[in-house]
């Protein structure tokens, strides 16, 4: 039996388990449903790392699913929520094992990715599907997921909110690392994952720091993860600019900590990562850093316009085609696409925002 949409929602899930930019892009949509049924119970099946970062978001239950404990985990999972039945699943995870995990919730309505979107084929194990939305950034596209329930468009269409939460002892960690003087903030590395080539140059990220640095007074503060291919990038930057230059944070803080480092920031630098969506959901202003992947459709959302694009180019170098020849969200898997961003690029974007922020003080 095919259960009719629910107009008045009392117990949503979420499901959505990665990755940190994911998520980030996510927390829009759950203010949405909020706004829409201040009163429905929201509970949110998140992966371990991504619920570290966004801990003690208000009115969500989060339920932590372990991703690397395979089955046994899915069905602790399962005996903990056996005695739950959901008025409706948002089923926002494209992955097998997501899909597989859902098949032990038991919802009244299942929702997923409309066929062009849907991947690992996700639309066999949901009933209803989003309508067509195509070129959607990925924010707008789970913000699709509250359209199909019926939310109200003027709440979907107004500007983004977060309030992702930020606790004390992390402002207190990041001003204990950075002190009180103004800096930029620079994520170098994207997820160390196979084929990913995301990552721009320690010259070109030595270039903008000097420039930071000899025409503003900033320094630049690096972050990271722990893994060697990180540490390693934060030490070769370090060592092309002056010493009084940079604050080396790699693989020392917290993702808390990692917010509260951002949203002081007087701008932020990253490739397509979660930083650049930390960023965006904080109102930092963002330069993201884009020739591997698309900005229009993962770029940070309310910075797209400060993006270095050099997608367009690299699809026609590496792909021999034109973008509107290739399918919507296409990487280009060449370990050379990011080097057509060129150091000047980024320094332009960065006396643009510093010069506006200087405009508003």
């Amino acid at each position: 039996m095919k259960h009719p949409l629910p107009a008045h929602p009392e117990r949503i899930c979420v499901l959505r388990l990665s990755a940190l930019g994911d998520v980030c892009n996510l927390v829009p949509t759950v203010r949405a449903l909020q706004r829409q049924w201040p009163q429905a119970r929201i509970t949110w099946i998140i992966g371990k790392g991504e619920h570290s970062l966004l801990a003690g978001l208000s009115g969500v239950e989060f339920i932590v699913y372990d991703k690397g404990s395979g089955l046994a985990g899915m069905r602790e999972l399962w005996r903990r929520l056996s005695d739950t039945r959901f008025d409706v699943l948002l089923h926002m995870q494209q992955s097998l094992r997501a899909s597989i995990l859902s098949l032990g919730l038991k919802a009244k309505v299942r929702i997923g990715y409309d066929k062009a979107r849907a991947k690992d084929w996700q639309h066999w194990f949901t009933r209803y599907h989003l309508a067509s939305h195509p070129q959607a950034h990925v924010l707008e596209s789970f913000m699709d997921f509250a359209r199909r329930l019926g939310v109200d468009p003027t709440i979907t269409s107004q500007r983004p909110e977060w309030g992702v939460p930020i606790p004390d002892e992390a402002y207190d960690e990041a001003l204990r690392m950075t002190g009180e003087e103004p800096y930029l903030l620079i994520s170098p590395c994207a997820n160390p994952r196979l084929r990913n080539f995301r990552n721009w140059s320690a010259e070109g990220y030595a270039a903008v720091i000097d420039h930071a640095w000899s025409q503003y007074g900033l320094k630049a503060v690096l972050t990271g993860g722990s893994s060697t291919k990180e540490r390693e990038m934060g030490a070769r930057i370090s060592a092309l600019v002056p010493p009084e230059a940079t604050i080396d944070t790699i693989g020392q803080v917290s993702l808390k900590t990692l917010l509260a480092l951002i949203e002081r920031a007087r701008v932020a630098i990253a490739p397509d990562s979660g930083p650049v969506h930390m960023a965006n959901a904080l109102d930092t202003p963002t330069i993201g850093l884009y020739a591997t992947t698309n900005p229009d459709r993962a770029g940070p959302f309310l910075w797209r316009h400060m993006a270095v694009n050099r997608y367009p180019e690299a699809v026609r170098t590496y792909l021999h085609k034109e973008v509107d020849e290739i399918p919507w969200g296409q990487r280009v898997r060449h370990p050379d696409a990011m080097s057509l961003i060129h150091a000047e690029d980024v320094i332009e974007r960065l006396d643009t925002l510093l010069s506006e922020s200087a405009d508003e003080t």
